[in-house]
C-alpha cells in the first residue's frame, strides 16, 4: 500500500547506534519513542511552552524520517537511529518523566509543516550550548518561553512565520512499495506517484525524459523514463519498477528535495570571506568550517557514501569522518584534513551539482558563492 499522506505509525523501529554500526534494532510504539527522546534530550523542569515546542520538533523530525523513508529507501531495516550525529537521542529502557509523558500523549500526532504543504518539515534542532545549528535551539526555547511566547510562536521564531501545525491519523506501519512490480500496462495511483517523482528527479537529471501526461498509466513514456533512471543510477535497466528501483526513486526524490532546502543556506554562506589561512582539520571552528559542512551536506544528498553532518561550525569527529568518506569516494589521499586538493575537489563536486540543476529548481536565480579559492593560495587551474 502506498503512503499517499502523512500518518503516525503505531510503531517505529530504532537502530541503537549510527546507521552502519552493528547495533540492536528495537521496535516501540511511536508515543513511547517520543517520550524517550524528550526525556533524553530536554529537562522536565523547563517551562511547559518550551517543552511543547521541543516535542513538536521531535515528533516532526521523526515523521520526516518515516515519510521520506530516509533509511528504508537505502535498504536499512529501521526507521531512525539513536545517534545524535544523525537523528535523535533514544536510550533503551530509560525512565520517562511524568509531565513529559502527559504532553506527548496530548500532541504526539501533531507536526510542523510549511504552509501549503503536508510533508513533515525537516525540523533541525540542537542543544544551543555545546552545539549550535540553523534550526531550533533547545536551551533557547527556555528563554523564549520565559518571555511569554507560546509553543507556536517559539516554533515560528526558529522555522519561520510560514509554518502550520497539522494533525495526522494513527495507522499501522505501511511500506510504500505496492507489493508487486510496476511495468507496461500497470495502472493506478502507484504509477502516478512514480511518474510524478521521476518528473521531479528529471529536473535535476535532464537525461531522464519527461512523462506527459501524468495519468497513472504505465505506458511507453514511463518505461523509457524508468529505464533511463535505472541507467543513471546503476540499476538493471529493464524498465520495470521492482523494490530496488522503487526505493531508489524514493531516495533520490527525497535527496533532490533536501538539496532545495540546503540551497537556501547558500545565500548567507556566500558572505563568508574567502581568505582562509591554513588547512581545515579536527579542532578547528568557525564560519569556514560551517561552509565546509554545508558542502558536505549538499554532496550527501547525491552520494550514498557521504552522510550529513550538523552545520555547527565545529570540525569534530563527525565532520572528519565525512571528509574521509569524501576523499575515499573521489580518490584522494585519506587523511581527514581539508588541504588544497580536498578543497578543490569538494568545491568542484559542489559546483557540478549546482550546474546540473536548472535555475527554476531553486525558484530564484542561482548565485554560486564566490568561495572556490582554497585558503591562502592564489593559483590557476591547469
Amino acid at each position: 500500500m502506498v503512503k499517499t499522506y502523512v500518518y503516525v505509525p503505531e510503531f517505529i523501529t530504532v537502530h541503537l547506534g549510527a546507521p552502519d554500526s552493528p547495533a540492536e534494532n528495537v521496535t516501540v510504539s511511536f508515543p513511547e519513542y517520543i517520550k524517550n527522546v524528550a526525556s533524553s534530550e530536554i529537562y522536565p523542569t523547563w517551562p511547559e511552552n518550551a517543552l511543547r515546542a521541543n516535542i513538536y520538533a521531535q515528533v516532526t523530525f521523526a515523521l520526516n524520517r518515516i515519510y521520506t523513508e530516509w533509511y528504508r529507501s537505502r535498504g536499512y531495516p529501521f526507521d531512525i537511529t539513536s545517534s545524535t550525529s544523525y537523528d535523535q537521542k533514544f536510550i533503551k529502557n530509560r525512565n520517562i518523566f511524568e509531565n513529559i509523558s502527559e504532553i506527548v500523549d496530548d500532541i504526539f500526532n501533531r507536526y510542523v509543516v510549511k504552509q501549503g504543504s503536508q510533508n513533515p518539515y525537516f525540523t533541525e534542532y540542537c542543544n544551543g550550548t555545546t552545539v549550535t545549528c540553523r534550526g531550533l535551539s533547545q536551551w533557547g526555547t527556555v528563554e523564549l518561553a520565559n518571555r511569554g511566547m507560546t509553543p507556536y510562536e517559539i516554533l515560528q521564531y526558529y522555522y519561520g512565520d510560514d509554518i502550520d501545525i497539522k494533525a495526522a491519523p494513527i495507522l499501522p506501519y505501511m511500506e510504500s512499495y505496492p507489493g508487486e512490480p510496476l511495468k507496461t500496462g500497470s495502472r493506478d495511483y502507484e504509477v502516478r506517484l512514480i511518474q510524478q517523482r521521476l518528473n521531479r528527479i528529471g529536473r535535476n537529471f535532464p537525461a531522464i525524459p519527461k512523462i506527459n501526461p501524468v495519468d497513472g498509466v504505465f505506458g511507453e513514456q514511463t518505461e523509457k523514463a524508468v529505464r533511463e533512471f535505472q541507467r543513471v543510477f546503476n540499476l538493471t535497466a529493464d524498465g520495470i519498477v521492482g523494490p530496488a528501483t522503487w526505493y531508489k526513486i524514493s531516495f533520490i526524490y527525497a535527496s533532490v528535495r533536501k538539496l532545495s532546502e540546503l540551497y537556501g543556506e547558500s545565500e548567507a554562506l556566500s558572505d563568508i570571506p574567502v581568505q582562509f589561512v591554513e588547512p581545515l582539520e579536527i579542532g578547528d571552528s568557525g564560519q569556514r568550517v560551517r561552509l565546509l559542512q554545508y558542502y558536505i551536506n549538499v554532496l550527501a544528498a547525491f552520494y550514498e557514501e557521504i552522510s550529513e553532518v550538523r552545520e555547527d561550525g565545529v570540525f569534530g569527529e563527525e565532520t572528519r569522518q565525512q571528509v574521509l568518506n569524501f576523499q575515499r569516494v573521489f580518490g584522494l589521499f585519506q587523511d581527514g584534513i581539508v588541504g588544497i586538493g580536498t578543497w578543490d575537489a569538494l568545491y568542484d563536486a559542489y559546483l557540478g551539482i549546482l550546474r546540473s540543476v536548472p535555475q527554476k529548481y531553486f525558484n530564484d536565480t542561482v548565485n554560486v558563492p564566490n568561495v572556490g579559492q582554497y585558503p591562502g593560495y592564489n593559483y590557476q587551474r591547469s
